[in-house]
């Protein structure tokens, strides 16, 4: 097996991974807008927990989906020429989630927020059920000729798996941000949270944990197993550790759960980047897929500057907004729009 091309399909499965811890709470606070706040309070005390991240945290996405770019620009062209309609529709979620973030605050107006609120919910929720869906069809498998381009009509990608793997993710973002809000927040939002974590935990997990199961019985190694296995245990772990009320080892527990099985899924369909549905001969391999030793080369040494810097900055990033938010916190409510225009928007609401 070539070193390279195996080093950074583990790279590239570590950014996935850190894309779904830090992503994940995020975009779970942002389904939580509409599912678990009460008024509006709530939900700037929720917004204020992810308010200085959640832009950091996208940017693991978008590194993510370059480093396939670079590394293996076959499996980066088949996946997302194939899955061209669904990373559409998550990447208009995030655009509105984000609009929705920067706008919500700018006008004291009910009608104003909830409208946005509503768009903070909903493009989170789409985003995470579009990337839950692209990871899981990239370890189940798509139409793929010979030539790695997709058999089918513009649908051909939707199937049972596509929807078991955006659930996945769904559930357990929603899991993680509960979690995280118990660690960041006081007063009864944290209550509430750490309430719901440990009520909801065995019912959000079950779809990532059905895929997790789903690649090891197509495909699992005695590791990949045994990492399943300490999975479920990272998971016992964090709802005991929620249920006594030790939320940062809980909320460190679900990351050692996500790793674990995040491990468990890559490493049970390597050394294949993307299976063929339609013949095991058109599966795209780290071997060829990959772009060139002095590509990947070039690349591992721009990576092993650049990654810890970038690691050290955020680290820093949630050392300086560490700690917890409550309603105490919030200022009353203010628009930032010239009077007449808020007059305006006031009188439509």
């Amino acid at each position: 097996m070539e070193l390279l091309p195996t080093i950074w399909f583990i790279v590239i499965a570590l950014l996935w991974t850190g894309y779904l811890f830090l992503e994940g709470f995020d975009l779970g606070v942002g389904m939580l807008m509409k599912l678990f706040a009460r008024n509006d309070t709530e939900r700037r005390v929720l917004l204020n927990t992810v308010g200085p991240v959640w832009d950091g945290n996208e940017v693991w996405l978008i590194t993510a989906g370059a480093a396939t770019f670079a590394a293996f620009p076959l499996w980066y062209a088949s996946l997302f020429s194939a899955l061209y309609l669904p990373l559409l529709v998550v990447l208009v979620a995030l655009i509105f989630r984000a609009v929705a973030f920067e706008y919500r605050g700018k006008v004291d107006n009910h009608s104003w927020r909830a409208r946005w609120d509503w768009a903070i919910a909903l493009g989170s929720f789409f985003a995470a059920f579009g990337v839950g869906a692209a990871l899981a069809l990239t370890t189940t498998g798509l139409p793929l000729n010979a030539n790695g381009d997709r058999e089918g009509g513009a649908m051909a990608w939707f199937s049972g798996y596509a929807v078991l793997g955006g659930l996945a993710v769904v559930g357990f973002s929603l899991l993680h941000a509960l979690a995280f809000l118990a660690l960041k927040t006081d007063g009864d939002v944290r209550h509430r949270a750490r309430a719901w974590f440990v009520r909801l935990l065995p019912v959000l997990l079950l779809p990532l944990a059905a895929w997790a199961l789903v690649i090891q019985f197509l495909e699992g190694k005695p590791w990949t197993w045994a990492a399943v296995l300490l999975a479920v245990v990272a998971a016992v772990a964090a709802w005991f550790l929620a249920k006594r009320g030790s939320e940062g080892r809980a909320f460190a527990a679900m990351g050692g759960f996500l790793v674990l099985g995040s491990a468990s899924i890559f490493g049970a369909v390597f050394p294949v980047v993307l299976p063929s549905t339609l013949d095991p001969m058109f599966d795209l391999t780290i071997a060829n897929a990959s772009s060139s030793d002095y590509t990947l080369g070039l690349m591992s040494v721009v990576a092993a500057f650049g990654l810890p810097l970038v690691i050290a900055y955020q680290a820093w990033t949630y050392w300086v907004f560490r700690r917890r938010v409550s309603a105490a916190h919030i200022p009353a409510a203010h628009s930032f729009l010239p009077a007449v225009a808020a007059r305006a928007f006031t009188t439509k609401g």
